[in-house]
């Protein structure tokens, strides 16, 4: 838990440029004075009625500076129902199904309504963002890296719409937040592969956007030196948490002479362990014998691969779930409460072992390796 506080002390440093704009909420007749034109004009430029390019060009830049969203959402909550914004940004991650259940479920639970938006759709991740705002949600929910973003969070703020960071190793004190101890995950198996023997170990990096990849790479360094081992700079290697990344990983740890291989690689997620499996049995590899593999996060692929995959299981569906229902209680509650708790809800991992890691076979420990 001390590794997911510090995210307090980034949130310090990283806002200290945004307290200028979080004063007050940016209103139309802010926006009218940096365009230089009337209110009118910026109403009509929101609404989407016919303006001159020139003025519209100068309102949307005014509007983009001042991050500007007009506040269709105060009316929809004055309805009564409640609307939740849900961006998910990797159509092809293997968490969306679970997470589109466990939201999907609590939300048919509590009468909340769920409005769903690709973030890949958009030009800019925060074009998403304004385009939720926009059709007049009560809350949102913010995936990696959309949750470490002040640029996001801000635009939500203007609009007084409260976010919800999922997933984030970086929790905010003015948003609540659902994730895991991604810390102390990582260090979990790590130590569980030391305990197999390994002192080779290999670590493959998620995207250095999302702040879960750097707290799994904290740690992996953390349990490398508890143990006394020198970590080798080259057995760090980039990731970006797709398959395609967990290929060119596994070939730049494996397509080398037997001498030089780690006896064991631990992937920043599922999919990168998968692909480096893959990687593997191209080579004549064989699993644990010569290599373990493991991830994080216990997505649907590590149960399909063969053996199956030792992982980090991280609870999406319920993680979700509980996001909803934080959310959907915190609108609730600001309709008699100005400034209702913020909740961080710090969900249990679990590390699963199964057929990808064992220990180190003695002809390999002889090699020197």
């Amino acid at each position: 838990m001390d590794r997911v506080k510090r995210g307090n002390k980034a949130e310090a440093e990283g806002e200290t440029s945004a307290s200028s704009s979080r004063r007050s909420a940016v209103t139309v007749h802010d926006v009218a004075r940096e365009a230089g034109v009337s209110s009118m004009t910026v109403s009509r430029v929101v609404n989407g009625t016919k303006v001159r390019e020139p003025l519209r060009v100068r309102v949307q830049a005014a509007i983009e500076r001042l991050n500007y969203v007009p506040n269709v959402a105060a009316r929809a909550a004055r309805s009564g129902s409640l609307r939740i914004g849900v961006l998910f940004s990797n159509p092809r991650s293997s968490n969306l199904g679970d997470f589109l259940m466990g939201a999907f479920q609590q939300s048919g639970s509590d009468g909340s309504q769920l409005v769903i938006e690709p973030v890949a759709t958009h030009p800019k991740a925060t074009d998403a963002v304004r385009k939720l705002v926009a059709t007049g949600v009560d809350g949102m929910i913010l995936p990696p890296p959309l949750c470490d973003s002040l640029e996001a969070l801000d635009i939500l703020w203007q609009a007084q719409i409260p976010a919800l960071s999922f997933a984030t190793a970086d929790p905010r004190s003015h948003s609540s937040a659902v994730l895991i101890d991604d810390f102390e995950g990582a260090r979990a198996m790590v130590r569980h592969l030391i305990g197999l023997g390994h002192r080779d170990i290999a670590f493959i990096r998620g995207n250095q956007r999302h702040s879960p990849a750097l707290r799994r790479e904290e740690g992996f360094r953390a349990a490398i030196a508890e143990a006394g081992l020198q970590l080798d700079p080259a057995r760090l290697v980039d990731g970006d948490f797709s398959y395609r990344s967990g290929l060119d990983a596994g070939r730049a740890l494996l397509d080398v002479s037997p001498a030089k291989r780690p006896t064991a690689i631990f992937a920043s997620n599922d999919d990168m362990a998968a692909a480096v499996t893959a990687v593997a049995l191209g080579l004549g590899v064989s699993i644990p014998g010569e290599l373990s593999v493991a991830g994080f996060d216990d997505t649907p692929i590590a149960s399909l691969l063969w053996p199956q995959l030792t992982t980090i299981r991280q609870p999406i569906a319920e993680m979700a779930a509980t996001a909803v229902e934080i959310l959907s209680d915190y609108l609730k509650q600001r309709r008699n409460t100005p400034t209702p708790p913020i909740k961080h809800h710090v969900a249990p991992f679990e590390l699963k072992e199964r057929g990808s890691t064992g220990p180190v076979r003695v002809e390999v420990l002889n090699l020197g390796i």
